[in-house]
């Protein structure tokens, strides 16, 4: 059995720089052991974020969206920003409609993810879209979206692929690839 380990002592926050999205703190921690430090940690400005596996008859659809930070597109599945007071399956539903012109009437949570939880405190919740129809709403991209579609018998290939390598995309397409294998072996029982 392991041993639980004390957590650090916050002994001082401050807010060192701020975006429009973003909160820069410092931290200074003092830990069980005696050993002081000074952290920094990015926050979000209060909001989690949604990303979804939708699913249609035997395929998987994906986005090919621009990333400023890599200053090239990337292909991944959709994903937004939950808006205050607003249900994460509603969120999922309408970045559906907005970033690839389908509803779902079935959705279901897989799993909630943190990014680099050392200095980011940003999660994302995945889920998995399926009985999807059309239905198009208007979002905020600046630029429409390149949908493209994948068979769900090869989804696992898109490892191989230059521009699908964002971990959060890697990670729901494990979690989804695991999902409905487990739906499958059940069926069969």
């Amino acid at each position: 059995m392991s041993k639980v380990q004390q957590k650090p002592q916050i002994l001082n926050v401050e807010t060192i720089a701020r975006s429009r999205m973003f909160r820069i703190q410092s931290v200074d921690l003092a830990f069980s052991n005696g050993e002081n430090r000074v952290y920094e940690r990015l926050l979000p400005e209060g909001r989690q974020a949604v990303m979804i596996v939708p699913v249609t008859g035997d395929d998987i659809l994906l986005i090919r969206e621009y990333a400023v930070a890599i200053e090239d597109y990337e292909l991944g599945f959709p994903k937004g920003l939950v808006e205050p007071d607003e249900d994460v399956l509603v969120a999922a539903n309408r970045e559906l409609m907005e970033e690839i012109g389908y509803g779902a009437k079935k959705l279901t949570i897989l799993s909630k993810l943190t990014l680099a939880p050392t200095y980011f405190a940003s999660t994302m919740t995945i889920v998995l879209a399926e009985d999807l129809y059309a239905r198009k709403l208007e979002g905020d991209e600046p630029e429409p979206l390149t949908l493209v579609t994948w068979p769900q018998e090869t989804m696992m290939d898109l490892l191989n692929e230059a521009d699908f390598n964002e971990a959060r995309n890697v990670s729901a397409l494990f979690l989804a690839r695991e999902y409905l294998r487990q739906r499958i072996v059940a069926s069969k029982k």
